[in-house]
């Protein structure tokens, strides 16, 4: 598995991160013993970079992987992990004193001493100068005791980034997550990524199969995409069958492409599942993309090419 340099942290991070919302039982149940041999398929398959939440599986999925983590016995040095703060399972809260307290909950939840990056998640749904002045500022005491390494934020909408790195001390922020901008679909990630670098703020991307949208069976009922955006992906997806060629798999390689993206985390939860993750980025960096496939979904999704959709609260 490649391993990509995370922006300025000097991680190394594997092209293929493991996303563990799905062991909180977001999408389903998960038997234990199921979350640890995914967790364990990742670690023999050469992914090193697992990302979580307390909002995902209202703490679920923290204690799973911290279970995982656990059974495996495997060395902290060999993993690099990340978790989150401000997002619940009863709302949000960018408090100093939440976010301070939220990270020694993870932390007992994962088993561990500290995380390597511990993010704000889903800035975009409270003020954006309380993430500057108040939660920024908390998560660098944080870090100063120990118990995080690096800072990041995340979101949809892309604009929340420029605003708040403009606004912290240069170095407040390590990395970003963004989800949902740089796939087939949706490639705007792209363009922020001169601004990014002029930061030295390195760059993770998320939800490559645009939670769910492109994939064989088509988003989940509650998803805020158009009827436009969601019909153009079905098409594809029924394209790609039609040519015995699996979306899921295009999508994923599409999203690897890009080296300025330091990894791309996509929800994991049975080996199975990991086993093609990395069979898709394996192929890729053997074979390359399939062009003339990848050209005709791309003509099928222009009409809808960087549709997104809207999230959080209008900032002022």
């Amino acid at each position: 598995m490649e391993k990509r340099e995370l922006g300025k942290t000097g991680l190394k991070v594997s092209a293929v991160g493991f996303g563990a919302s799905p062991l909180g039982h977001v999408f389903g149940d998960v038997p234990l013993s199921v979350a640890i041999a995914a967790v364990r398929r990742a670690l023999d398959l050469g992914i090193n970079f697992f990302d979580t939440s307390p909002y995902y599986g209202g703490t679920v999925s923290e204690t799973v992987l911290g279970q995982c983590f656990k059974a495996i016995g495997v060395p902290r040095d060999q993993i690099i992990v990340s978790t989150k703060c401000g997002r619940y399972r009863e709302g949000f809260d960018f408090s100093a004193e939440r976010v301070t307290r939220s990270i020694d909950e993870s932390l007992t939840r994962l088993g561990l001493d500290y995380v390597d990056i511990l993010h704000c998640h889903d800035i975009e749904f409270v003020s954006l100068d309380q993430i500057v002045n108040e939660t920024i500022p908390a998560l660098q005491k944080i870090k100063e005791k120990g118990k995080a390494r690096f800072i990041g934020i995340t979101g949809l909408p892309l604009s929340i980034y420029t605003y708040v790195l403009d606004r912290v001390p240069p170095g407040s922020i390590d990395v970003i997550l963004s989800y949902c901008h740089f796939g087939i679909n949706d490639s705007t990630l792209v363009d922020l990524i001169p601004y990014l670098k002029s930061k030295g703020v390195g760059v993770i991307s998320a939800s490559p199969l645009a939670m769910g949208l492109l994939t064989d069976n088509g988003p989940p009922t509650w998803h805020p995409a158009s009827d436009e955006l969601k019909s153009a992906c079905k098409l594809s997806a029924e394209h790609c069958r039609k040519k015995g060629k699996q979306i899921t798999k295009i999508s994923m390689q599409y999203s690897l492409l890009n080296k300025d993206i330091s990894t791309v985390l996509v929800g994991m939860n049975s080996p199975t599942q990991v086993e093609e993750n990395v069979a898709a980025a394996l192929e890729l960096s053997s074979s390359g993309i399939d062009k003339e496939l990848l050209n005709e979904l791309e003509n099928i999704l222009g009409p809808v090419k960087n549709q997104t959709w809207p999230s959080g609260i209008q900032q002022s």
